[in-house]
Parts: C-alpha cells; sequence; structure tokens
C-alpha cells in the first residue's frame, strides 16, 4: 500500500516539535511527513507558537534581501554595489567561486560590513549551491531578489565563439551550457522557497523577482548573424528554462516574478576580447548598465514574469 505523504515548508521546520523526526523524508528546504504526523505537529505548533500566518513566521527585512549570483566581477559585482548603496536598509547576499579571492567584494565587505552577506557559490557544483541556500536560510530566512548573473563566453585555450560550423566542439557547447543556463536554473530551484517566503515585502514590489541575464544573441527571433553556436544555445537554453519556471510560478500564485535581461555590451572582461566592432556609443560602462537593469528589476509587476528585456526597458523576442 502507497502511503500519502504530506510537504511541510514551514520557514521553522528544522523546529517543528515532531516526535520520530527520524521517520521524516527530507525534500530540499522541506520535510515530507505522513498526514497524521502533520496533524500532530500542527497542533504542537499552536501550543508552542510556530504556528504563525506566513506574513509573521518570517522576517520582513526593511529594504529587502539580495542575492546576486557571479558577483565577483563585472556586471554582478556592480549590482552589489549599487544595491548597497543605492538602498540603505537593503541587505545583499554575494556569492562567487573563491571568495577569498574576491579582493572587490572584500572592499565593499570593510564598507557594508553589516548588510553584505558573501558565500560561496559554484554554479557547476549543485552542493554549493545547497548551502548557500541554506546559510540564506537560516540568517535571513526569505529573499525579495535573485540575480542570476555568471556567464561566460570565453575561456582562452578552452572555449572561444564559434564563427563557423566546422569549430564547433561538444566540450564547448557543454561547458556553455553548463555555466549559462544549468546553473542559474539549479540556483532558482534552490532559491525558490526563500523567494516564496519573501515576495515583496520590505520593498516597493508587490512580487519578489528572479533576474536572469540572458543576451540579445539568445533570441531565435532576432538572430540574423548566426555564429557563435556555443553562447547563443546556451542563452537560448536559459530563456526557455526561466520562462517555464515563470509559467509554474503563475500556476502555483507563488509571489514571484522571473524575468530575462539584456544588459547591452558592457565593458567587461567577458566582452573585452570582442568590442572592436561595437558601434559607436554602443559600448556601455557597467554603472550605466546595471543602473538600467535595476530600473527595470524595481518595476517589475507579477503580469512581467516571463518576459525579455533590454536595457532600455524594450522586450526582445523569443
Amino acid at each position: 500500500m502507497i502511503h500519502p505523504f504530506i510537504l511541510i515548508t514551514h520557514p521553522n521546520y528544522q523546529s517543528l516539535p515532531i516526535s520520530s523526526m527520524n521517520t521524516l523524508v527530507r525534500s530540499g528546504g522541506a520535510w515530507l511527513v505522513s498526514p497524521s504526523m502533520a496533524v500532530a505537529a500542527l497542533r504542537r505548533m499552536r501550543v508552542s507558537g510556530l504556528a504563525t500566518s506566513s506574513s509573521s513566521s518570517v522576517p520582513n527585512w526593511k529594504g529587502g534581501v539580495s542575492m546576486v549570483q557571479g558577483a565577483s566581477r563585472g556586471i554582478g559585482l556592480e549590482f552589489v554595489r549599487q544595491l548597497l548603496e543605492n538602498n540603505k536598509n537593503g541587505y545583499v547576499v554575494a556569492t562567487c567561486r573563491n571568495p577569498k579571492e574576491a579582493t572587490s567584494l572584500s572592499d565593499l565587505k570593510n564598507r557594508f560590513s553589516e548588510r553584505l552577506f558573501i558565500r560561496k557559490l559554484d554554479v557547476t557544483d549543485e552542493t554549493t549551491i545547497e548551502e548557500s541556500a541554506e546559510s540564506v536560510r537560516e540568517k535571513y530566512g526569505s529573499l525579495n531578489l535573485l540575480i542570476n548573473a555568471a556567464g561566460i563566453l570565453s575561456i582562452p585555450g578552452v572555449l572561444q565563439p564559434e564563427t563557423t560550423l566546422n569549430k564547433v566542439e561538444k566540450s564547448s557547447l557543454m561547458l556553455a551550457y553548463e555555466v549559462n543556463a544549468v546553473g542559474p536554473i539549479l540556483v532558482m530551484k534552490h532559491m525558490w522557497p526563500l523567494l516564496k517566503a519573501g515576495g515583496g515585502s520590505g520593498t516597493d514590489r508587490e512580487v519578489a523577482v528572479v533576474a536572469n541575464l540572458s543576451a540579445r544573441v539568445g533570441s531565435i527571433g532576432d538572430n540574423r548573424l548566426g555564429g557563435w553556436h556555443s553562447y547563443r544555445a546556451s542563452k537560448s537554453a536559459l530563456n526557455q528554462l526561466t520562462k517555464n519556471v515563470s509559467v509554474e510560478l503563475g500556476r502555483r500564485k507563488d509571489p514571484v516574478a522571473c524575468i530575462l535581461l539584456h544588459p547591452g555590451t558592457v565593458d567587461t572582461d567577458l566582452s573585452r576580447p570582442f568590442q572592436r566592432n561595437v558601434p559607436d556609443g554602443k559600448l556601455f560602462t557597467r554603472e550605466y548598465s546595471v543602473q538600467k537593469l535595476l530600473h527595470i528589476i524595481n518595476n517589475t509587476k507579477k503580469q512581467d514574469s516571463g518576459k525579455f528585456f533590454a536595457w532600455d526597458g524594450q522586450e526582445i523576442p523569443w
């Protein structure tokens, strides 16, 4: 006989006064329990004061809690800086592969010691994503904004944008897909309970926002030049995955909007080898691009979920 289970996602699930905890099955940031155990747990929660409404059981952080994945340099680092400087009450979780080597993040930590939380997260290692989610849950209990900023276009001797079909290699395709598409969707997966708990609380938005940095070259409808197979395909995959999640969260009526952002061509390490043919006036500073993107994020409505925006607010065709 198959016994049904109930998923408990209460923010204090680890503190639930349930006996026989060894019989529970953990699933992400929740517990799968039998109906009888769930009823008993809820009764004890009422007695212990843990059974509160969702609005009171999660801390309402004034200014909100934002997370930037890929924050050690470039656009990600600039997001961290502007989020801290523009919102005097907001908290920022900055993640990167090697926090000890992220000197610019350390400088920001010295300036904003109480409001900046730095964690290790490697998008190619799901264990580090899970550990980051657990750290955020323990410290803040919720998130109001997730920015997936990490991405790769080229690595000397390893990955180069393909100008012709005969230069396409499986290793390049797989690496670009892993970092640019698989990584962000796994981060969304593990941060989703925190975003759902946070919603728009502490901010001027009605919903929490997931902003995934994509690229115009990932648009199939806008592709007229071809080339760059690995990068284009990985960003197209990111677009589809983000759209999928937006549909699911909308169906669940979760207070989370998922959007895609094209930052323009920005003067960063990623674009530097390919800036020669950028038209005058189209190479943006990090400060300008992030300012524009934050304006879009801060004005995101629930009905914007699943949309793909350029830096100037114009929608990009899929």
